[in-house]
């Protein structure tokens, strides 16, 4: 029996399961800890040396609700006006090339995640979602660089977006910005809380354990709506 040219081509068992280019899809990918490590501890060592600071006098002065936490809210609109925020609280001038360099030192590729990433990319939108304020955002194709390629203008912080994750605000936001119904967009999270927050909105959430499970939750995702 001669098949149908309209029949679906099955992939041979054990290959990977790889579904069709659909530009109605959207992918959201965190970045700590599900594309690069994150060595918060390193780079507020780094912190320290800057500013003359210990570990506990920084947490105390800026890691905190009102702080950083407000900061990756959008309440310090531009990188500016972070900074000035910043140094008010620490109480010494901080140099953004030094303040970039520790930040992006703290910081180490995942090379599975980031493939993950460029086949999202073949399937449909991709854009990031970073819990970081709006001076990371100035420098995130600095902080990294691996990124910038794929994502493009897509990279971006959701200080942004005036909220931050776990609020469902922050990515009813981002499916407002690309007009997408949470249906069709997929978003993968280290954290539990985060993961919830979108799925509660209705996003397909993924909470990440791998780079290859991730791959292959984004092929899932795609071609039930291939």
């Amino acid at each position: 029996m001669t098949p149908s040219p309209n029949a679906p081509v099955l992939p041979a068992q054990g290959a990977p399961v790889r579904a069709e280019i659909d530009s109605g899809l959207l992918f959201i990918f965190d970045m700590d800890e599900v594309l690069y490590s994150y060595d918060w501890r390193e780079r507020m060592r780094g912190m320290a040396e800057l500013t003359g600071l210990s570990f506990d006098e920084l947490r105390r002065r800026w890691w905190h609700d009102t702080g950083e936490r407000a900061a990756e809210a959008g309440v310090f609109a531009t990188g500016p006006e972070y900074l000035a925020a910043f140094e008010i609280a620490v109480g010494c001038a901080v140099d953004v090339t030094e303040w970039v360099r520790l930040r992006g030192g703290a910081m180490t590729p995942w090379p599975d995640s980031i493939a993950a990433v460029r086949r999202a990319s073949e399937l449909g939108q991709i854009t990031l979602l970073t819990n970081n304020n709006a001076l990371a955002g100035d420098h995130l194709a600095t902080l990294a660089p691996e990124l910038a390629d794929l994502f493009g203008v897509h990279l971006l912080t959701t200080s942004h977006y005036g909220a931050r994750r776990p609020d469902p605000a922050v990515f009813a936001r981002v499916l407002e910005k690309y007009d997408v119904p949470a249906e069709q967009a997929f978003f993968a999270d280290d954290m539990l809380e985060n993961v919830e927050g979108a799925a509660s909105i209705g996003i397909t959430a993924h909470h990440f354990s791998s780079g290859e499970q991730m791959l292959q939750a984004i092929e899932e995702f795609a071609l039930a709506r291939a």
